[in-house]
């Protein structure tokens, strides 16, 4: 497993980059196989990466009928609510994607509802909707790409310092409970599940990440800084912006 940091000039460029390395990714990926699986991520880079994506005429060259669409984690709210990670990416891009990507391929985690009524029976649901499409004995698909977000904490998914849901193993999603960042109930992929990713990409900007970007990347211990065990089998890609990045070693 590799592990890369590019570092863009500011966060709307970061977005650019990281919807162009996306597109790429795909378009080779479908070279090879198919259907293809990517993890999106919310937050103010994660949807304006998407939104690039949408703006992209590189678009059209995926085969978006080919291309399954899940999410890391998700505000436990009602379907429609605009916190959901899921409503941000349909106005960024799934929309616009219209006809091309089929109802079937957006994989969204269940809102909370009457049949729905707690993060663990929603976790429970989206563990069963990724074992459907995994290989025999894996808790979820090979994904191809898993964008994700972190905050000035160190968290990525749903998965906060020092929380309980850091330590969940077997299932490849949890309910969480108090997250420290409203709202406080939320559904997340597990590091497990994270881990299984061909390529995890973490997409972090401005200063307020730096050092959280910094302690990630100095291997610090996944209880402090869980972004430190968000990695892939094949690739571990870190994308920054120059404020993001000011505290990490200068390059020799």
């Amino acid at each position: 497993m590799t592990r890369d940091v590019v570092v863009h000039p500011d966060a709307h460029v970061l977005a650019a980059a990281a919807a162009a390395r996306l597109l790429t990714t795909l378009v080779d990926a479908q070279s090879h196989r198919a259907p293809v699986h990517v993890v999106l991520t919310g937050g103010t880079v994660g949807i304006a990466t998407l939104a690039q994506v949408a703006a992209s005429p590189v678009r059209e060259a995926v085969d978006w009928s080919q291309v399954h669409l899940w999410w890391g984690d998700e505000r436990f709210v009602p379907d429609g609510d605009a916190d959901r990670n899921e409503t941000q990416a349909r106005a960024a891009l799934l929309d616009a994607l219209g006809d091309a990507l089929p109802a079937q391929n957006v994989h969204a985690v269940p809102a909370l509802s009457d049949a729905v009524p707690t993060p663990e029976a929603s976790a429970a649901a989206y563990a069963d909707a990724l074992g459907r499409y995994a290989d025999d004995g894996a808790l979820v698909p090979a994904f191809d790409v898993l964008l994700l977000g972190m905050g000035p904490d160190g968290h990525v998914a749903s998965l906060f310092p020092g929380h309980e849901a850091l330590g969940t193993h077997g299932v490849a999603t949890v309910g969480v409970h108090g997250s420290p960042k409203p709202p406080p109930l939320r559904v997340s992929l597990t590091f497990e599940a994270i881990r299984s990713a061909r390529e995890v990409w973490v997409v972090a900007a401005g200063a307020e990440k730096s050092a959280a970007v910094a302690s990630a990347l100095s291997a610090a211990p996944v209880t402090t800084t869980p972004a430190a065990g968000a990695t892939g089998t094949s690739r571990t890609l870190w994308l920054v912006d120059v404020a993001a990045a000011a505290d990490l070693p200068a390059s020799p």
